[in-house]
C-alpha cells in the first residue's frame, strides 16, 4: 500500500508503452478514414475546407497525419516525429476547426495535444523500436 500512495512511479514501463499504443490505435482508427470517401466528402462540406481553395488538401493531410502517426506510435519509432505531428494536427483541430474551447468543446482533440506532449518529452518508453534501434551508445 506504501508503494500505491507514494510519489515514485508505478508500472512505468508497461504503463507507458500501454497508453502509447492504445494512442496509436485511436490515431489510426480516425486517419483510416482517408479510405472512405464518403466519410472524407463529408469533411468537405465543413465551412473552413469548403470555403478554402486547398480544403481537400487539408482534410486528406490531416487524415494522412492520423493514419501515419498512429503506426508510428504503436511501434515505437520516431516517437518523438509522432508527437510532434499528432499535436500540430491536433491543434490545428482545436483551434482552426473548432473554436478553442478546449476545456468544454473541443476537449477530444485537446486531449490528443497533451498525451503527445508526454511522449514528446518522455519518449517512447523500453519497449519500441525507438529503444532497439537508437540505443544509447557511450555517455
Amino acid at each position: 500500500m506504501n508503494k500505491f500512495l507514494s510519489s515514485s512511479p508505478l508500472w512505468q514501463t508497461a504503463g507507458l508503452t500501454l497508453i502509447r499504443c492504445m494512442l496509436g490505435g485511436f490515431l489510426i482508427y480516425h486517419g483510416w478514414e482517408i479510405f472512405n470517401e464518403v466519410k472524407m466528402n463529408e469533411y468537405l462540406t465543413w465551412g473552413h475546407f469548403k470555403h478554402s481553395s486547398y480544403g481537400k488538401w487539408l482534410a486528406y493531410a490531416g487524415k494522412a497525419a492520423e493514419l501515419i502517426a498512429g503506426i508510428l506510435f504503436v511501434v515505437g519509432l520516431f516517437t518523438r516525429i509522432a508527437a510532434l505531428l499528432t499535436a500540430g494536427t491536433m491543434i490545428y483541430i482545436t483551434f482552426f476547426l473548432g473554436n478553442g474551447i478546449f476545456w468544454n468543446n473541443d476537449q477530444h482533440p485537446f486531449l490528443f495535444v497533451m498525451l503527445s506532449a508526454v511522449f514528446f518529452f518522455n519518449g517512447p518508453g523500453k519497449f519500441s523500436l525507438d529503444a532497439f534501434f537508437f540505443k544509447k551508445t557511450g555517455t
